[in-house]
């Protein structure tokens, strides 16, 4: 049994645990990453984030959803696209992307072991590999990157091949005719709507009220109509009592309501929890919580000082981005590499279609709060950059404090959307009031534009309330 010792072993290779091994390897430390799968990535690039908004794209240029302007463009292959066509574009990215990220951990000198890991005292992990030899590996610190995988309620079949959780739609051999999706939130959402891009009928299945509600609600209005438009039918306040699967045709689902839906194929996005109960962390003193997650402190550190934490294995925010900053955090803090915390301003985005980011809060929010606020909006139909594109319906929303227009919230929807909000994100990363909109020149045309012209639209509001004031 061989027997080794790290500065740091990181259990899990994801965004979160990878983004850790890097940033110590970078600072000369010793460093063990380990992976229960073949290849490095997680879910965030193997069944996640990577191949869901890779089988996006493709769904959006098969069918033609990007060419809807453009008088003449020929978009026939939405008919004829089979599911290789649809899928060969993820399995070509992630491939690539794989290989990127083995090949810089291989440069930066990052030992990787592959198999499952145990812990046996707070500062060893056994690692068991496919043919059953173990590996005895002891760190320093301990960097735990295990992340989440999909919640499979016990009414669901799973064994069935038309049957799926969020990892395993991915797997599919046919694009199905209809198509349930248990769960509106972000995972369910993304997928509905580019199951439906592609012709899919979707019955989209939750228990609650209203979509996506974190989002600014002007937000989540404009996606709820345009999923509504692209055909997929709501079904709120609602749960799944059964699923049946006959031995011949589609599944049957029972609602709550007693309303019955046949459809070819059912997804169940209901949410996630953390990958720790294999991890034996008994014998560490660390303790979890619901859901497996393990808490932790400002700089990603468990109740044992040594005991790292980061990415989904923590709950939310549970984004690849998050989780990457998280496990740098915790790794600087281990060695003491230099002083560097979380920032307090973190972009959300969500690859629904159209696609929609956020960073700071909502009006909801911020009125809640009883701070004096304007808001100022611009939309990409007056935008000549979105006239270009051909979105019609996306916009920018800013929020501003009344007194000095500090920037508090960014809010957009449209193509690009998740790109645009980091102008925001930077503004606001600086302390920078509405003011920094109107000195900057952005190229034209672009859709940064639409910052200078939110700040206007605000401005434009704040002189109309003080002349009704006055």
């Amino acid at each position: 049994m061989a027997q080794k010792t790290y500065d740091l072993v990181v259990i899990g290779g994801g965004p979160a645990g990878t983004s850790g091994a890097l940033a110590a390897s970078a600072f000369g430390k010793k460093v063990a990453l380990v992976e229960v799968e073949k290849h490095v990535g997680g879910a965030g690039l193997n069944t996640g984030t990577v191949p869901s908004k890779a089988l996006r794209e493709s769904a959006l240029v098969i069918s033609g959803w990007r060419a809807r302007k453009l008088l003449g463009v020929d978009v026939t292959l939405k008919t004829e696209a089979t599911i290789a066509d649809f899928t060969r574009h993820e399995v070509d990215c992630r491939t690539t992307i794989r290989d990127q990220l083995a090949a810089r951990l291989q440069q930066r000198q990052v030992d990787r072991v592959q198999g499952h890991a145990t812990f046996v005292d707070p500062h060893t992990v056994s690692v068991i590999d496919i043919a059953g030899n173990k590996t005895l590996l002891t760190g320093e610190a301990i960097l735990i990157a295990t992340g989440s995988s999909p919640v499979r309620p016990p009414e669901f079949p799973f064994e069935h091949p038309r049957v799926h959780d969020s990892n395993e739609i991915l797997d599919i051999v046919e694009l199905p005719k209809t198509l349930a999706v248990v769960g509106a939130g972000v995972i369910g959402s993304e997928y509905a709507c580019t199951f439906a891009a592609l012709g899919v009928e979707v019955d989209l299945i939750d228990g609650r009220d209203t979509l996506l509600p974190f989002l600014d609600d002007d937000i989540s209005k404009v996606i709820y109509q345009a999923m509504e438009a692209a055909g997929v039918r709501f079904h709120w306040k609602e749960r799944v009592l059964s699923c049946v699967t006959p031995a011949a045709g589609g599944v049957e689902l029972s609602l709550s309501s007693g309303k019955q839906l046949f459809v070819t194929d059912v997804l169940v996005a209901g949410g996630r929890y953390s990958n720790t109960d294999k991890l034996n962390l008994e014998v560490t003193g660390v303790v979890v919580g619901t859901r497996g997650l393990i808490p932790v402190n400002e700089s990603f550190q468990s109740c044992v000082p040594h005991i790292y934490a980061a990415g989904d294995v923590i709950g939310a925010p549970a984004l690849a981005a998050t989780g990457m900053e998280q496990a740098r955090i915790a790794v600087c803090h281990a060695f003491s590499l230099y002083k560097k915390t979380l920032s307090p301003v973190l972009p959300t985005g969500i690859y629904t279609i159209p696609e929609a980011a956020m960073v700071g809060q909502t009006e909801d929010a911020v009125r809640e709060s009883g701070v004096p606020y304007i808001v100022g909006v611009a939309s990409y139909c007056q935008n000549h950059r979105g006239q270009l594109i051909g979105d019609e319906n996306g916009f920018l929303k800013l929020i501003f404090r009344k007194d000095d227009w500090q920037v508090l919230g960014v809010h957009a929807v449209g193509e690009q959307a998740t790109e645009l909000v980091h102008i925001g994100m930077m503004a606001m990363l600086c302390g920078a009031n509405g003011d920094i909109f109107n000195r900057a020149c952005f190229n034209y045309p672009t859709l940064g534009d639409l910052y200078k012209h939110a700040t206007y639209d605000a401005m434009m509001r704040s002189r109309m309330e003080a002349k009704q004031s006055s």
